[in-house]
């Protein structure tokens, strides 16, 4: 009887037991940075961002494996991570600041990442990863899911090289996803992000020439001409109403030497798009005959 019961008891145990479950790690986002600034998780585990400081912060990972909004104070992102490796991350607002998430496991049957994660409109980056044989000759298909459309398609069937490695460069024209294929495993999907291309030309006369370029047009959006003070801050001076051709000409009189550039807020870049400035000019008074 005694050894009923204990064997009862056993069956009870086992039954009463949970299977080992995925973890979820928490990181802080603090004036100084992340903390912890690395952790180690096994595939599966989930990290969770809380943004304990006072400004916004935003998680960016180096090769497009997650982006996160950007957060507000107290705001927090999740992010399930599938696939082993090293995932090197900074926050976008603050790029000094970056930490490392490892993640423990069986490696995936292909991986990808991208070179660059965001890029501006006209730019290149490259997909690059690795299939499980660590064989050269292997076929390895590239799927892509531009922003607004429902599902992905194939953008291109890709042979590796010794190691199993394989790079292919791409030029997105808008928010767009990627995944690899290979003997019918899927790697887990890489974002990468675009910003409009603006430039800010001089002309004659005190004027000035802007236009901003996408895959759509920027005609009746606003763009801010913006100078940087001798404290190195960016202040907005004037708005303008972009034209049919998603430019703008105008002029400028500065009272002394100044440093301008044009800026576009995500909200008047439109779904897709981040914001984006351009490059700099330097304007100096005009002379008076």
């Amino acid at each position: 009887m005694r050894r009923l019961l204990i064997g009862f008891a056993a069956l009870l145990a086992l039954a009463a037991a949970s299977p080992v479950s995925a973890a979820t790690v928490s990181i802080r986002i603090v004036k100084s940075g992340f903390s912890p600034a690395s952790v180690t998780i096994t595939a599966g585990d989930t990290v969770t961002w809380t943004n304990a400081d006072r400004v916004n912060h935003q998680v960016v990972s180096d090769r497009g494996a997650f982006v996160s909004p950007v957060l507000r104070p107290g705001q927090s992102y999740s992010f399930t991570f599938r696939a082993a490796g090293t995932y090197r991350y900074r926050d976008a607002l603050e790029p000094t600041e970056r930490a490392t998430i490892i993640v423990r496991g069986p490696p995936p049957s292909v991986s990808l990442g991208a070179t660059v994660a965001i890029v501006t409109y006209g730019a290149e980056t490259h997909l690059q990863g690795v299939a499980s044989s660590r064989r050269a000759g292997e076929s390895v298909t590239l799927l892509v899911q531009p922003y607004g459309q429902a599902s992905y398609a194939q953008l291109a069937v890709v042979q590796t090289t010794a190691g199993g490695a394989f790079d292919f460069v791409v030029k997105p024209t808008i928010l767009t996803n990627y995944q690899a294929q290979f003997r019918g495993a899927s790697s887990q999907p890489v974002t990468v992000q675009v910003s409009p291309k603006i430039t800010l030309l001089p002309g004659r006369n005190g004027y000035f020439v802007t236009r901003v370029t996408a895959g759509r047009s920027f005609a009746g959006r606003w763009v801010y001409l913006q100078r940087r003070t001798v404290f190195g801050q960016w202040v907005s001076i004037a708005k303008y109403t972009l034209g049919r051709y998603s430019g703008k000409l105008f002029r400028v009189r500065p009272r002394t030497t100044t440093t301008y550039r044009i800026f576009m807020t995500i909200n008047q870049a439109g779904t897709g798009y981040l914001a984006a400035h351009s490059g700099t000019q330097t304007k100096r008074p005009l002379r008076r005959g």
